[in-house]
């Protein structure tokens, strides 16, 4: 059990012994220099009690003293303020010593669906989405790490109108091939007039430019992407020609990046359940006609802004994004049943979830038990404070922003690195500069990225997370080569250790919190606050050469303690730990 559970228990105990009911829960004290913890039910007890609550504090504080848990505590006003004991401190890094668990919350097991990533196909990955992939992925391991089963799927935009004006515009380079001709009869060749991601790249803004200008070609865009979506064998072949190209990249990217997904599907997967979930859908009378088009009306009478209808097939008979959603989340249900489903994307795509969760629930496709929630998140901007950009105006892809910060922590690697692993050493610092960026600011924030700051080993930054842990490890390394191993912690006797431990003791309620709010910003700044107060001891207090054993014993384990926490968390964040930087 966590201390802190436990002395949670044990005061809930006493209270009970003089009188008083309450499920005591101790904060960790405003006031350091009066105390570790506080205790600030007195006031609420004094109003179920009809007392004076300056009396029932002292009252507890009183029986408090009589137990041997507390170096102090004392009561200012009707507030607790408690100083744990020595003791228990050393029992408490004993206990973690044994099972570092303890720190830990574990839940009831349920089946978390995570949607998360949300490239799309034929497009390069760009900074915009790396915010769903880092949070998404950091939200997952986080949430198996406490004990809930998860799916994860990069829903790939791989439908619609985008898909057919790529293939429209490849049409217009490229007439002759057997994709285009409707007479074509035996296998589809192999797809490869285009063999890259750059040249892909380059379809799909020069054809919706071309849209924009031309209403035919609009609408032979519009054609061609009903037909694929009812199973046109050419186009379709086409399209996984290109598919492939572009998830092979993307699968690149995000490996990188350490984010993974269970499954690999997209806005086409859901395509064939559409039929059904419409049969279903019209059988049970749950949709209307406005101005010819099929919808679902989720507006609700206590709006205080507009919220439209779902369009589920358009007057000229196309479907639309709000169908393939509905639809994945109908296919979701049906395949996985799971208790939760999270979606997360930019902040700005909020309303459309709204529309389609309301829909979903009131057609009962999704079951009022299962959860939905949208976690939206804030932008990526530049110096100037708008969305990050290219020199020239650009959208940065992702592997353009991996370059960027490469070029940066290239300079900080020393010598003693192999001139063949300086490359993949810089790149996977320059990971972890940019996923702890990232996942440092409030999930709905706004943030500026600087590659510079980012990069700095001394900043509150990803590197001085990973110098910092190196560091341990070297430590620790060279404390096993000198026979000098993790054991009991035997005595407590700086002022720097106390603080170690007392960060130790946070880890539990920060863990409680991030699930509970899914946010991982409190788990990236606890990580720092960690490494900071061990540094502050490392920097006072010589290891390897300490005389006394006793000391060096609890120092070490005590340090054995602290890395293993901080590569946990990494893990959570999805940062890799080099063993030399």
């Amino acid at each position: 059990m966590n201390l802190i559970d436990f002395l949670e228990a044990e005061i809930t105990k006493l209270i009970k012994s003089i009188g008083y009911e309450d499920e005591v829960r101790l904060l960790v004290s405003g006031r350091p220099d009066l105390g570790d913890y506080q205790y600030n039910g007195a006031f609420l007890l004094a109003k179920k009690y009809h007392k004076n609550p300056e009396i029932i504090a002292e009252e507890i504080v009183n029986e408090l003293k009589k137990t041997n848990y507390f170096a102090n505590c004392e009561k200012v006003s009707s507030f607790i303020n408690l100083t744990i004991s020595n003791d228990l401190l050393i029992k408490y890094v004993n206990d973690l010593n044994n099972n570092l668990n303890i720190n830990f919350p574990k839940y009831q097991e349920e089946l978390i669906f995570l949607d998360y990533g949300g490239a799309n196909v034929a497009k390069e990955l760009h900074v915009g989405h790396l915010r769903s992939a880092n949070i998404g992925e950091a939200l997952k391991r986080l949430l198996v790490s406490v004990g809930y089963k998860t799916i994860s799927d990069v829903h790939l935009g791989d439908w619609g109108r985008p898909m057919g004006l790529i293939i429209k515009e490849i049409q217009e380079m490229y007439p002759n091939l057997p994709y285009f001709d409707n007479n074509f009869k035996g296998d589809y060749p192999q797809f490869n007039v285009i063999t890259n991601i750059s040249d892909l790249n380059n379809i799909y803004p020069k054809a919706s430019l071309k849209a924009s200008q031309d209403k035919e070609y609009l609408e032979a865009a519009r054609q061609i992407a009903t037909a694929l979506q009812s199973g046109h064998k050419g186009y379709y072949a086409l399209w996984k020609g290109f598919y492939n190209i572009s998830v092979t990249d993307i699968k690149r990217i995000y490996n990188k990046l350490n984010a993974t997904f269970d499954l690999w599907e997209g806005e086409s997967d859901a395509n064939k359940y559409i039929p059904e979930m419409m049969e279903y859908l019209k059988s049970n009378n749950l949709t209307e006609i406005s101005e010819g088009a099929m919808i679902i009306n989720v507006k609700e009478k206590n709006d205080n802004r507009e919220i439209p209808p779902v369009i589920l097939i358009k007057s000229d008979g196309g479907i639309l994004y709000d169908t393939t959603e509905l639809a994945t989340l109908y296919y979701r249900v049906k395949r996985f049943n799971p208790n939760k489903m999270i979606y997360l994307t930019d902040i700005r795509q909020e309303l459309h979830f709204v529309g389609a969760f309301r829909a979903a629930y009131k057609t009962n496709i999704v079951p009022k038990e299962t959860k939905l929630e949208h976690l939206g998140f804030g932008t990526i901007n530049g110096p100037d404070g708008k969305p990050f950009k290219t020199r020239d105006g650009g959208v940065l892809s992702l592997q353009g922003l991996i370059d960027l910060v490469t070029l940066e922590t290239r300079k900080l690697i020393k010598n003693n690195i192999k001139e063949e692993d300086k490359d993949k050493l810089a790149e996977d610092l320059a990971i972890a500069a940019i996923k702890y960026a990232d996942l440092l600011p409030n999930r709905t924030s706004d943030y500026i990225f600087d590659p510079v700051k980012f990069s700095d080993l001394n900043g509150k930054t990803g590197l001085y997370l990973l110098y910092s842990t190196v560091r341990m490890k070297s430590l620790l390394k060279k404390c096993d080569e000198a026979s000098i191993k993790p054991s009991t912690y035997k005595i407590l006797s700086t002022k720097e250790e106390r603080d170690i431990i007392i960060n130790l003791l946070k880890i539990k309620s920060i863990i409680e919190k991030s699930v509970s709010t899914r946010t991982i910003n409190e788990i990236a700044e606890y990580l720092y606050k960690l490494t900071n107060s061990f540094n502050a001891f490392y920097g006072k207090h010589e290891i390897l050469t300490n005389k006394d054993n006793s000391k060096q014993t609890s120092w070490i384990t005590l340090t054995n303690i602290v890395l293993e926490t901080n590569l946990k968390l990494l893990n959570i964040l999805g940062i890799n730990v080099p063993n030399k930087i």
